[in-house]
């Protein structure tokens, strides 16, 4: 895969991929996905419909939600496009309340997708910038779980939650992100107990490098760096993701509550990530080694 090919997986392609998951396996359900306008997201929305559930897509912007919406439907399946700002706890409550509307009740599966940062060395954030990104990763996440949880508690029954984060071991110069997805995979991992009486499951998906339209942000010769920074030298897809948060979160892991998945190709175990290029500062602090030398 080269770094001139298409970033993004068109709805054509989403309508027709090929998956490993089971035709049918969630017939009967219904999920709600945040971020499902683009990336990861939109490829879960599509995934889900296309094994039988009914499907609502949350963002900000009705002019990204709505195509994708229209797209699904020509497809015959079932979409609904709901705005929201998830910073937002009232914006939130309308999000689930239109669902509740149209639906009769809250959805079976929540996946949080939404989020945003920017690549920048964390010397260098303003106050502003800081708080935009954990306004949004942490506190905006936290919005939609606890008031999905709410609603399936005050309802007398379950449900399940996915939330896509990062995996953050090598990966430089988001640190904000960083910073706000560690949280939200310890508050998962907190709720996961105190909310399984609820019969309310709580998982995380943690990425590497998934190629998609949110590479945007990086410049290109950073870009090609991507499918060498894990030992299996490639990239993930939001399909790919999409298959394992609908495993997670589906029937499928009915008994799996309090994880994160790691999705990273192995970097999780392997090197670093520079999502910019290293600052000076750091490149002239790298001793070289003489080859002769034990490392």
């Amino acid at each position: 895969m080269t770094d001139e090919a298409p970033l993004a997986l068109s709805d054509a392609d989403l309508a027709a991929h090929p998956t490993n998951l089971a035709a049918g396996s969630l017939a009967g359900r219904s999920l709600l996905v945040t971020g499902g306008g683009g990336g990861i997201g939109r490829a879960t929305a599509w995934l889900a419909a296309r094994l039988g559930a009914r499907v609502a897509i949350a963002g900000r912007r009705l002019e990204r939600l709505a195509p994708v919406a229209e797209a699904m439907r020509q497809h015959d399946l079932d979409c609904l496009a709901v705005t929201v700002d998830i910073r937002q706890r009232d914006s939130v409550d309308v999000m689930f309340d239109t669902v509740a509307q149209n639906w009769g009740g809250p959805p079976d599966l929540l996946v949080n997708s939404a989020g945003g940062q920017f690549p920048q060395p964390a010397i260098d954030y303003t106050e502003k910038g800081w708080r935009a990104v954990i306004d949004t990763n942490l506190t905006g996440t936290f919005n939609v779980m606890q008031a999905a949880a709410r609603r399936w508690r005050d309802a007398g029954r379950g449900g399940s939650i996915v939330t896509i984060v990062v995996s953050p071991r090598g990966l430089h110069n988001v640190a904000h992100t960083c910073a706000a997805r560690a949280g939200v995979k310890a508050f998962s991992e907190a709720v996961a107990v105190e909310w399984a009486p609820l019969g309310i499951r709580v998982n995380c998906i943690a990425p590497g490098t998934i190629r998609s339209e949110g590479w945007q942000v990086y410049q290109p010769h950073v870009r090609k760096r991507y499918e060498n920074v894990n030992p299996m030298r490639i990239a993930g897809s939001p399909w790919q993701v999409a298959e394992a948060a609908l495993f997670i979160g589906g029937p499928a892991g009915g008994f799996i509550t309090g994880e994160t998945m790691e999705m990273s190709g192995g970097g999780h175990l392997w090197g670093e990530t520079w999502t910019t290029d290293k600052p000076q500062w750091f490149r002239d602090a790298t001793k070289a080694v003489d080859p002769g030398e034990s490392t």
